[in-house]
């Protein structure tokens, strides 16, 4: 499919039925059940959700029934959410992606290539399944995890078929897996409107139950919500233009602070430097130098409060924005002339958990020199250096020393640390840490 077609593909294909109910479209070698296709009526004042299916299996393996089993997963799933939401939902399916090993994989790895088809096409949901183990940060298998901000969820079919501890293995086609799948897609996707476990009904954290032959229903309270979230999809998109962009971004997260604000703190962004060492090493070494140095002490001493705290605010998101670029984390990454609300809002999120770790990386960075000097520096060496007028060193004069050798290593950190994409995508937090 050419771009242009890819971009008129939301105009294209049949809608579901606003009082429950949806059908596949046929613009990406979709089956879609000729026994329902005719059922459906288009309803214009109906807002209307697309769903793209990314099939990603492992290397050798036959994509059809996996391919066979999503696109079941998503008819099933998207009819318990046109009852919930009075909206039309359509299911476009691509083509199948085969992965490069069968290692697990978090979640974000799968995000860069939903994040380009949701903007080539343009999706407004993606529901990536593999069958392939999928894990937490923390390295727990689980069935699937979902991003509220990016609205993508991801479907390992390692744990549907498998019991842990067991070795029963169970059928792709079964029912009980079948019905088992729609209810964690609908779970996952009650998830990305921002509903939580505590609204009960599907939302219930999920388990595997091997007589389940239908998806529970939302609770009657949560079925507001998810209709006044329904009714901002589609969103508004960009096209053209770096400034437009820019601007477009800052719009973006003026309109949606919350979620934003949410996934930051969820995010653990202050540790981030801890999980990729090299950054930190790339940091933390040149300091130990310059802890030492004469030439360092003597700029930290002169320089004023304020100058050292701006040269740190600065530098920090000096580094922040060169790993954004230099390490392609923005999204789409493929040149794209469409750029959706939520992935702008993606953008600006990982911008500030990258703000966020260089904030990290500079207090660890300034915790090791502190205590160098206060530990480690001999106390009465700087009385003997000519060129300080007053030989006192006081706990702030240490500390602005301190602080101006650690923007030195976050600097070096963020230029020298070489944090390959696919590290650096691994430990963005922009999803759950659990289905």
């Amino acid at each position: 499919m050419d771009d242009s077609q890819a971009m008129n593909s939301r105009h294209s294909g049949v809608d579901g039925d606003p009082s429950g109910g949806a059908v596949t479209d046929g613009d990406e070698a979709v089956r879609t059940d000729p026994s329902n296709a005719d059922d459906w009526s288009t309803d214009e004042a109906a807002p209307r959700i697309d769903v793209g299916v990314l099939v990603a299996h492992s290397p050798g393996e036959d994509a059809g029934p996996l391919q066979s089993f999503a696109e079941r997963m998503a008819r099933d799933g998207v009819d318990e959410l046109a009852a919930a939401t009075d909206a039309a939902w359509r299911v476009h399916c691509a083509e199948p992606d085969p992965l490069a090993d069968r290692a697990p994989r978090r979640p974000s790895e799968f995000l860069d290539e939903a994040a380009h088809h949701m903007v080539k096409r343009p999706y407004d949901l993606v529901v990536v399944v593999t069958d392939v183990p999928l894990t937490t940060r923390d390295e727990r298998f689980v069935e699937g995890l979902a991003s509220p901000l990016a609205r993508v969820v991801v479907v390992s079919t390692r744990r549907l078929l498998r019991t842990p501890g067991q070795d029963t293995v169970r059928e792709l086609d079964s029912a009980a897996v079948r019905w088992n799948a729609a209810t964690l897609l609908v779970h996952l996707l009650g998830h990305v409107f921002r509903a939580d476990h505590d609204d009960g009904g599907v939302m219930a954290p999920f388990s595997f139950d091997p007589s389940r032959r239908s998806v529970p229903p939302f609770d009657a309270n949560i079925t507001k919500h998810l209709k006044g979230i329904v009714t901002s999809i589609p969103e508004a998109d960009i096209s053209r233009g770096r400034l437009r962009r820019l601007a477009f971004h800052a719009v973006s997260l003026v309109r949606n602070p919350g979620i934003v604000v949410a996934t930051l703190l969820g995010s653990r962004a202050p540790l981030l430097p801890f999980s990729l060492p090299r950054l930190s090493t790339a940091a933390v070494t040149p300091t130990l130098i310059l802890v030492f140095s004469a030439e360092a002490w003597d700029v930290g001493l002169n320089l004023t409060n304020r100058t050292t705290a701006l040269f740190a605010i600065g530098s920090i998101i000096a580094a922040a924005i060169h790993l954004l670029y230099v390490q392609r984390l923005s999204f789409p990454r493929e040149r794209s002339q469409v750029v959706t609300e939520h992935m702008a809002l993606v953008n600006v999120t990982v911008f500030f958990i990258l703000v966020v770790a260089m904030m990290g990386l500079f207090v660890l960075v300034g915790s090791i020199m502190l205590l160098i000097e206060l530990a480690v520096f001999p106390p009465n060496l700087m009385t003997n250096w000519p060129s300080l007028e007053d030989p006192t060193v006081g706990l702030v004069d240490l500390v602005r020393v301190g602080g101006f050798i650690s923007t030195l290593g976050v600097l070096s950190g963020a230029l020298a640390g070489g944090i390959e994409n696919r590290m650096a995508l691994r430990h963005l937090a922009l999803f759950r840490d659990k289905p």
